[in-house]
């Protein structure tokens, strides 16, 4: 199975909890160690947890329910690690934007190498083709952090060319295209290991980083894959245009709930039909 369909209803902001009541969970929490912090930008946050449990498993694209010793607040925030790092090391990656929102802000402020979490898998959004699937094309839209669970699913998709061409049996993947929008270069997430997986399966592998507000002082190595201003039609139709006749297209959405609106009216007005577009808001 690939994916889920949701249809999108209010805007209003609600609980981590009661906003993905209806999602599937899994239904135990699975204890956690954050076993690595780093900086991924001046705003995100990108924890390590070490998760050793065998029964605990989750596929490219879903969140988890993040549970702080002590605190009765429960984060949500997406995996943006993929399943092959969980089965080689253990661990699972979370990149967090600061907000005062209690669990977000215990990341920032309070949390520590060693400090003890436990976490719970869920969500219906996510990529998890059977070895034998037919290729299908991807085409990623993110907006902000809304990149977290996409930047799962491209890397899940690199690492299955990749057991592909080691192998030479498996799920080959179609061309995966990603488009990706922040406010700067700064704020556009894990932008270096986006663009050497696009250079290092060339024909495959797509990058469009665009910025509302441009700045002047790009890395020359990231400067000739940004364009300026917001992703638009015309944008969404030239990367249409390059997916395959034969082949399905999948269009995965995430970011700002106006965005999501937005890009998934601008898709089906370009021809894409409704239930091959997937959607996670983030609020």
């Amino acid at each position: 199975m690939y994916f889920c369909f949701r249809k999108m209803t209010s805007r209003r902001k609600t609980d981590h909890l009661e906003r993905t009541a209806a999602n599937f969970r899994q239904m135990a929490a699975f204890p956690a160690t954050v076993c690595g912090i780093m900086n991924e930008s001046e705003q995100v946050r990108r924890l390590r947890l070490a998760v050793t449990h065998p029964d605990f498993s989750f596929k490219a694209g879903q969140w988890v329910d993040f549970f702080i010793p002590g605190m009765e607040k429960v984060g949500g925030f997406s995996i943006c690690s993929t399943p092959t790092l969980l089965r080689r090391e253990g661990v699972i990656e979370l990149a967090v934007k600061y907000s005062q929102h209690p669990p977000a802000h215990w990341v920032h402020r309070q949390c520590t190498l060693d400090s003890q979490v436990a976490v719970r898998v869920g969500g219906d959004f996510f990529f998890d083709p059977a070895p034998l699937s037919r290729p299908v094309d991807l085409l990623l839209v993110a907006g902000g952090v809304g990149i977290n669970p996409l930047y799962s699913i491209l890397m899940h998709a690199v690492d299955l060319q990749r057991e592909r061409l080691a192998q030479g049996c498996g799920y080959e993947p179609g061309a995966v295209r990603l488009c990706y929008s922040a406010k700067s270069a700064q704020d556009l997430l894990f932008k270096k290991s986006i663009i050497q997986a696009c250079q290092d399966f060339p024909g495959k592998f797509f990058c469009d980083f665009h910025v509302t507000r441009q700045s002047h002082d790009v890395d020359p190595e990231i400067r000739p894959f940004i364009n300026g201003g917001r992703i638009s039609e015309q944008v969404l139709k030239e990367h249409l245009q390059h997916t395959a006749e034969d082949r399905d297209t999948l269009c995965y959405l995430c970011g700002p709930p106006p965005m999501i609106e937005s890009v998934s009216e601008q898709l089906q007005r370009l021809g894409v039909a409704r239930d091959r577009i997937l959607f996670e808001k983030w609020w």
